[in-house]
């Protein structure tokens, strides 16, 4: 008995580890991407649809429980049904697919690299579509982003991206060193000044003590 009960535990846990084999097109598309979908409630610029990805998620959990339903054979489950289902899942997979483009293209044109991060590794964006854009972005601010995930995969595969990418690294090395060592020169020359105003002040002030000495035994002997 424990082990007829332990046969069914297994063959429930492998079943809902896949998708439904009915439509499989279109629900693989739809369960594969729906995880990633539920990761973007977390998003700030996508908090404004926190709520309807928890609904669609929700809904997606149950749609794939009447897939199982469905491929075990019960016939209180409606195939028709199931398929109109999962094409309006479809179009609100769709829609969210549309809005990481559209947050991505905003990533590019305000530099934002926060957002730009999130969005090539939301495995919802078409990268095969914007490597080129990607990557350009990547070398323009590889001071501000971490070559983890989706970048280290382009890095990885193409060594001549390596090549240029150690080039960007030396060349942001030498422009900081430039820029301390104009710091440095300024301080110094701040200080030269200083020190040159000082002592002109000072060169003065002894004159005028001079002048107001020369004057007050100037005036005692007039009056000796």
């Amino acid at each position: 008995m424990k082990n007829i009960i332990l046969f069914i535990f297994v063959f429930l846990v492998a079943l809902y580890a896949e998708n439904p084999k009915v439509y499989s097109a279109l629900g693989d598309v739809i369960y594969n991407n729906a995880p990633n979908i539920e990761k973007l409630a977390s998003i700030k610029e996508f908090s404004s649809f926190k709520p309807k990805i928890e609904k669609y998620i929700d809904d997606v959990n149950k749609t794939k429980k009447i897939g199982f339903d469905l491929e075990l054979g019960y016939q209180v489950v409606d195939k028709k049904a199931y398929l109109d289902t999962l094409r309006r899942l479809s179009k609100t997979n769709d829609f969210f697919i549309r809005e990481v483009d559209i947050k991505f293209r905003n990533a590019l044109r305000t530099e934002n690299s926060k957002l730009f991060d999130k969005m090539i590794n939301s495995s919802l964006l078409n990268t095969q579509k914007y490597k080129s854009d990607i990557i350009e972005y990547y070398f323009n601010h590889s001071n501000e982003l971490n070559t983890t995930g989706l970048i280290q995969h382009y890095l990885d595969e193409d060594a001549a991206l390596k090549a240029k990418q150690e080039a960007q690294r030396k060349r942001y090395k030498t422009k900081r060193q430039r820029e301390l060592e104009r710091i440095k020169y300024l301080r110094e020359k701040d200080k030269l000044e200083q020190e040159k105003l000082e002592k002109q002040l000072e060169k003065k002030l002894k004159e005028k003590k001079l002048e107001i000495r020369e004057y007050q035994e100037k005036e005692l002997s007039k009056t000796i």
